[in-house]
């Protein structure tokens, strides 16, 4: 274990503690270890001891444990406490630190199941130590709550999503598959879809952005709907700009909107364009390539193609 162990007397109480390297293969059978922690009465007296701690051991260290030894030699009352082994687990190596996580994850899925969230597979989900989570919170497999998340009654965080430093509304939605960076917020009733990466965004009460959408450095008004495919442009190579999408605004699918832009209350933009002007309240705006038709094209095209394939007669 790599612990010093505590040696008793008759009577229970320290007699010393033997590190690790220097105890023999007997004390290392023993199973009462030193957690480090020891409370020395100060003034003269620890002076005192700390003056008579030497360094003939194996490593030719100076072991402040040693001072158990010579406080009961110098007639002083030692004395312990015992406790459960994770409440002073130390971290030597990944792989104990591996350990430690393992307990403190299990100790906030506990409280946060106590306080009435609901977990579908509690020992998927990964919290913060600072995660603060509403009740009948519904937390699906495989969640990661990074630091600085605040999650209120009723929402649900579907599958495979990532929060981190983002505060979720009342009855808000996000997932399966979402991603939610520092700076998010969600209004009351949100909807965050799959595939979905926000940062520094604000989405108001009943707003949508459902599929497959970046949206940076924004705000997204009550009841504004965010198509699939939607991009918020919101870097130029030096500095970032915001976007702002007005109430109930209908964003068409594979848009990008070239920030720093508006989008007025209530406008539409047609899929696939890409909007780099503010446009109005309730407009309509569309700013794509112009539809081209070639009637026959294929058919012939098919033909030539064809007559070009045609292996050649023996």
């Amino acid at each position: 274990t790599g612990y010093g162990r505590l040696l008793l007397d008759q009577h229970g109480r320290p007699a010393a503690i033997r590190e690790h390297k220097d105890a023999s293969s007997e004390e290392r059978a023993i199973s009462l270890c030193n957690s480090g922690i020891i409370a020395v009465r100060g003034g003269d007296c620890f002076a005192s001891l700390l003056s008579k701690v030497g360094n003939a051991n194996a490593a030719q260290e100076y072991y402040l444990t040693d001072i158990v030894a010579i406080a009961r030699s110098e007639g002083l009352t030692t004395a312990l406490v015992t406790c459960a082994e994770e409440e002073t687990l130390g971290v030597n190596d990944r792989v104990q630190l591996a350990w430690a996580e393992a307990i403190m994850q299990k100790r906030l899925r506990a409280d946060a199941l106590a306080s009435g969230v609901t977990m579908i597979a509690p020992d998927t989900v990964t919290l913060a130590y600072d995660t603060k989570l509403g009740q009948d919170v519904l937390i699906e497999p495989n969640v990661v709550f990074g630091p600085g998340v605040t999650v209120e009654n009723g929402a649900v965080i579907r599958a495979f999503s990532h929060i981190d430093g983002a505060h979720i509304g009342r009855n808000a939605q996000i997932g399966p598959y979402a991603r939610l960076r520092p700076g998010v917020r969600l209004g009351e009733a949100a909807r965050i879809g799959n595939f979905v990466e926000l940062k520094n965004a604000f989405i108001d009460e009943g707003a949508k952005v459902n599929h497959l959408s970046y949206i940076g450095d924004a705000r997204v008004g009550v009841g504004a709907n965010v198509g699939a495919g939607t991009i918020t442009c919101n870097y130029d190579g030096f500095d970032k700009h915001q976007t702002d999408i007005g109430e109930g605004a209908f964003i068409g699918s594979n848009t990008s909107l070239v920030a720093p832009v508006k989008i007025g209350k209530g406008a539409y933009i047609g899929s696939g364009s890409v909007i780099t002007r503010d446009v109005a309240p309730d407009a309509l705006a569309v700013a794509r390539g112009v539809q081209a038709e070639k009637p026959g094209w294929a058919a012939v095209v098919r033909e030539r193609r064809q007559r070009e394939r045609k292996p050649p007669q023996a």
